[in-house]
């Protein structure tokens, strides 16, 4: 290491190898970055302005919306940067404070979803004494310790990736500065650290999606048990936009983060990562607009004036 300079900036290739490629990323990245925006902001409009929505369920959501809008945030701004001018010029400072943030933004995320897991099965299976477990206090508890834990997981894999020395390759074969693409750039062995970050992802998320999966179990179980097949409807139609979003999370994340940074793919990954850190949070509210009759009235009041 005597013998090299310490990395002071990266380069992030993103797609600007493939310059037809660039001029179907923009429209693509500033169509979904706005429509996510856009789709979130009102998301959390209706939830504050219509009374019928001050439930558990619309305050988890809300606070996914505003969560969205930051998730989107840290990552499509620069990705259109990038494409506009071709450079992805990108300071040392500034790619540990994209991945911390989006670190922070992504376990926030999974912990949030398995806090909105618990509240369904929390109403499904014991709803007599679901409104007095599930007050505003335990809501934002919640809320707040989906943050806190987000910042904390963050906080380890920043560490455990920048604690390597870069001093010789400096291109990020991304369009953000992730974990994978980033810690391959590393000039010593930088398997240890890779194996300890598994160890946490394992630990810490695999965990957050156990308890998911557990959740729905309980609300399959009990949902078998009702006797109409209207209200069998009624009880899943509930769950059904929140699973979609977690089987879209977890999906495209599980990807890209539970195979070694060694077989990671310039082409693969980055696509993968478009689902998970684009795609999915700008269409979260259509997912949970889509079949939510109170929702859906809400933003129509919301934007039209409509009463009910």
């Amino acid at each position: 290491m005597a013998n090299h300079t310490r990395v002071t900036h990266f380069i992030l290739r993103g797609f600007s190898d493939v310059p037809q490629l660039r001029l179907v990323l923009i429209p693509f990245f500033l169509l979904f970055y706005t429509f996510g925006i856009l789709g979130n902001f009102s998301i959390i409009t209706a939830v504050i302005r219509d009374s019928r929505l001050h439930s558990p369920m619309y305050f988890f959501l809300k606070n996914l919306s505003f969560l969205d809008i930051c998730y989107t945030s840290a990552t499509i701004p620069k990705a259109v940067v990038i494409s506009l001018t071709g450079s992805g010029v990108i300071s040392y400072q500034e790619c540990v404070a994209q991945l911390y943030m989006f670190i922070t933004l992504c376990g926030t995320e999974c912990f949030l979803l398995t806090a909105m897991a618990y509240d369904r099965c929390l109403a499904i299976l014991r709803p007599l004494i679901y409104g007095t477990i599930m007050s505003h206090k335990y809501c934002s508890a919640l809320v707040v310790t989906a943050w806190v834990g987000g910042a904390i997981y963050s906080a380890f894999h920043t560490f455990n990736t920048f604690s390597l020395p870069y001093c010789g390759p400096n291109v990020v074969d991304h369009f953000f500065c992730d974990m994978p693409p980033v810690m391959r750039l590393s000039c010593t062995d930088y398997h240890l650290n890779e194996e300890v970050g598994f160890a946490v992802i394992g630990c810490i998320i695999m965990s957050s999606f156990a308890l998911t999966v557990v959740s729905y179990i309980g609300i399959v179980a009990t949902v078998l048990h009702i006797p109409s097949v209207e209200g069998r409807w009624k009880a899943f139609s509930t769950c059904s936009s929140h699973l979609t979003t977690v089987i879209l999370f977890y999906g495209t994340g599980s990807f890209v983060y539970l195979r070694p940074a060694s077989q990671y793919s310039p082409t693969l990954d980055p696509l993968a990562s478009i689902f998970y850190s684009v795609v999915t949070p700008s269409l979260n509210p259509v997912i949970y607009c889509l079949r939510n009759k109170d929702m859906k009235f809400a933003l129509q009041k919301l934007y039209c004036g409509r009463k009910y």
